[in-house]
């Protein structure tokens, strides 16, 4: 296969003529930034199949070196034998989800199954294997240290996990399978995109009772920019159904709005039903033919948890400690609910966020709404990045002459507290057709130690959906906005810090359950009150957020915590339901009740399926992971417990959590490096007790992952 690869790449090389950006280093930009405004639609294709030639030609340089395989000749040559092919897909793949088209997801689609052949033709290189696995069995004799080891394990497990060890027509079925599923997962996540782009839900001036200024301002705004003017144009993007959802008075639209949200995808051209059962199905295939009893048991052995049973042992203890909460919280939120209307009110998963609020206002005087001009997105940008320049010393400066992807889109220079460069930071904060929901961060170049001895500093993005600008007023964030900003920037600061020679143990290439650490982490911070006078000013008065309004954050920041848990405790079980099955699914709506019916909070919606959007375990990298949030949560509340233990700005704390979490990648063991920050491992009390849920001081719960 890798010479019908080869000869077909090549062919295709010949044919280039025009010089394409990815075709060398990237150096016309500063810092060696991406240059988007030299590359076109045009450049990927060609830059991929080349990627893949030039590797394919790296990985055969390794096999046929008649030297004895070391660990420099072998693993270090195959860490950097995808150079090339990987200039191009953190270029193209960040893209796919924040600047899309049918172009590009078509692409996309045409090139997944080279790049599947490509990553199979490598892990089931018998010659390659056989070096990689002489360097393994002799690791003894070439005094590796501790980030070697690490990379030569990580080398060594990938071959194994991913059929390295199998034989004959195994090895064909297995090529076949994850071809297969990187097609699905492709496909999966276009369809999201693609469907959530087809609702427009039109309404009148009497079908706004209850919405905020802000809501019916955009509304108003997306109808004029379709050319119907004095209509108002609401859609299922984000922060639109969130803030209908918790303001509108009328119930019957917020029912309508929440069967379309949780009704996405399980009909019509973009049906992820079908899809999400192959995966599930796919992957099951997968851990069999390795050895494995479901994919949950693959997935979960490269972890913290590693394995089922400590994952459920995590979600049962969280449940049972939060169940009783929740009750009570339903109950009061009920009574409110029904002492409001005048009449018995059953809380429905579309009032909930409603009355939530209501309730919410009424207890501590906290509305989002009057919140809103004390976040303004330039003050919180300042705010958020200030949090990294006050506990680690590091500044952000703005450069225009760094190439972005889209208007919207900032680029700043980071630079650390000797005045050394740290790397780049790309900021893409509102909403458009072109991008998927939801927030994450990512990577357009790794930090890593190159060939040349030199170090690469790593270049990072933010992407998120937030509320945008109306022709009155700017961008004005609710807590919550901020909070997610909060929690990407930690991402962030994880790839920013990064301070390893291997771009595969760099920054977030951490095991699954760490990965949210430094994210979580960083939300602690929106409940401080030293750290919202820094930046929380009115956009028009420039006045201080009022001591008053801080109090509100403060004091409502327990509110509805129960509900949010178990929430999540629910998406973690469906996760690790779907990726625990031993046969086919046959009716997912059935599946994921049951799935989740120990946390459940309300009587089952027909129509509503979980996983046809849940990009993160059938798009994403969160299959059997989700668990992850919950986990790594614990380990957040645990963390701020230490800082707040010697002040939440303290400069040796911040030191020591940089030292040990930021920057050392997935180097080291994650257990080791969060004991070397903490001094012992982490407990579930810290967050038990954030939460409310336990007064503190409270006698020791063990984490599952104490050992």
């Amino acid at each position: 296969m890798r010479k019908i690869l080869l000869s077909a790449l090549a062919a295709t090389s010949i044919m280039i003529q025009a010089q394409n950006p990815f075709f060398e280093n990237f150096t016309s930009a500063p810092h060696g930034a991406v240059p988007f405004d030299k590359i076109s639609f045009a450049d990927y294709e060609p830059a991929i199949d080349r990627g893949i030639r030039l590797g394919l030609e790296a990985v055969d340089a390794i096999v046929n070196n008649p030297e004895e395989p070391t660990f420099q000749n072998t693993i270090v040559a195959l860490e950097r034998a995808d150079e090339d092919l990987n200039r191009v897909l953190m270029v193209f793949e960040p893209l796919l989800s924040a600047l899309s088209d049918n172009d590009m997801m078509d692409l996309s689609m045409k090139i997944t199954p080279r790049l599947s052949d490509y990553a199979t033709s490598i892990s089931l290189n018998s010659g390659l294997w056989k070096r990689v696995k002489s360097v393994y069995d002799n690791r003894e004799k070439f005094n590796l240290d501790k980030e070697d080891q690490m990379l030569l394990k990580r080398t060594y497990d990938s071959f194994v996990r991913s059929g390295a060890l199998l034989e004959g027509a195994d090895r064909d079925t297995y090529s076949r399978l994850s071809s297969r599923l990187s097609e699905l997962t492709t496909l999966f996540g276009q369809n999201v995109l693609k469907e959530v782009n087809t609702y427009e839900i039109w309404l009148g001036a009497d079908d706004l009772a209850g919405l905020p200024e802000s809501s019916v301002e955009a509304a108003a705004l997306a109808a004029k920019e379709k050319g119907r003017e004095g209509e108002y144009l609401f859609t299922l993007d984000q922060p639109v159904y969130m803030a209908f959802m918790k303001y509108s008075d009328r119930r019957d639209l917020r029912e309508k709005m929440y069967r379309l949200y949780t009704g996405r995808n399980i009909k019509g051209e973009y049906n992820n039903l079908p899809i999400m059962k192959e995966i599930a199905e796919t992957r099951m295939k997968i851990a069999n033919l390795l050895g494995y009893k479901s994919y949950a048991h693959y997935g979960l052995e490269k972890t913290m948890a590693k394995s089922p049973e400590k994952v459920y042992e995590l979600l049962h203890s969280l449940r049972d400690a939060y169940l009783p909460a929740q009750k009570a919280e339903f109950k009061e939120l009920s009574d409110y609910a029904s002492k409001l209307e005048g009449s018995k009110i059953e809380i429905k998963p579309w009032d909930y966020s409603y009355y939530a609020n209501k309730l919410k206002n009424a207890k501590y005087a906290y509305d989002e709404e009057l919140l809103r001009p004390y976040f303004e997105l330039n003050n919180v940008i300042d705010g958020v990045f200030g949090l990294a320049t006050r506990l680690y010393g590091v500044t952000f400066k703005k450069n225009p002459d760094i190439p972005v992807y889209h208007p919207d889109v900032n680029a700043f220079e980071v630079t650390d507290r000797d005045g050394s460069f740290l790397g780049v930071i790309y900021t893409d904060f509102f909403p458009r057709a072109s991008k998927r929901p939801g927030a994450w961060m990512t990577e357009f170049k790794s930090e890593e130690i190159g060939a040349d001895g030199k170090m690469v500093r790593p270049h990072v993005s933010i992407v998120m959906n937030f509320t945008k600008p109306t022709g009155s007023k700017p961008s004005l964030l609710t807590p919550y906005e901020v909070e997610t900003f909060l929690h990407e920037f930690g991402h962030a600061l994880h790839g920013l810090f990064a301070s390893t020679r291997y771009a595969s143990l760099s920054g977030t290439n951490v095991l699954r359950d760490f990965v949210e650490l430094p994210s979580q982490f960083n939300e602690n911070y929106l409940t401080e009150k030293e750290f919202l006078d820094g930046f929380a000013r009115h956009y028009q008065t420039g006045e201080a957020i009022p001591e008053e309004l801080v109090k509100q954050i403060v004091s409502s920041s327990q509110f509805g915590a129960a509900y949010a848990c178990l929430r999540q405790l629910n998406f973690g079980l469906i996760d690790m339901a779907w990726h625990s099955i031993t046969a086919p699914v046959d009716d997912p709506e059935k599946f994921e009740q049951e799935a989740g019916a120990s946390v459940a909070m309300f009587e089952p919606i027909a129509g509503s399926v979980t996983g046809s959007t849940f990009s993160h375990i059938f798009a994403g990298g969160y299959a059997a992971g989700y668990y992850s949030y919950k986990w790594a949560e614990v380990l957040d509340a645990d963390a701020f417990a230490h800082f707040k233990e010697h002040g939440i700005f303290d400069s040796a704390t911040a030191d020591s959590f940089r030292k040990n979490i930021l920057m050392r990648g997935g180097t080291e063991d994650p257990d080791e490096l969060y004991r070397r920050f903490r001094g012992k491992d982490a407990s579930i009390d810290a967050l038990l007790e954030r939460d409310g849920i336990r007064p503190a001081k409270s006698d020791k719960l063990p984490m599952p992952m104490d050992r």
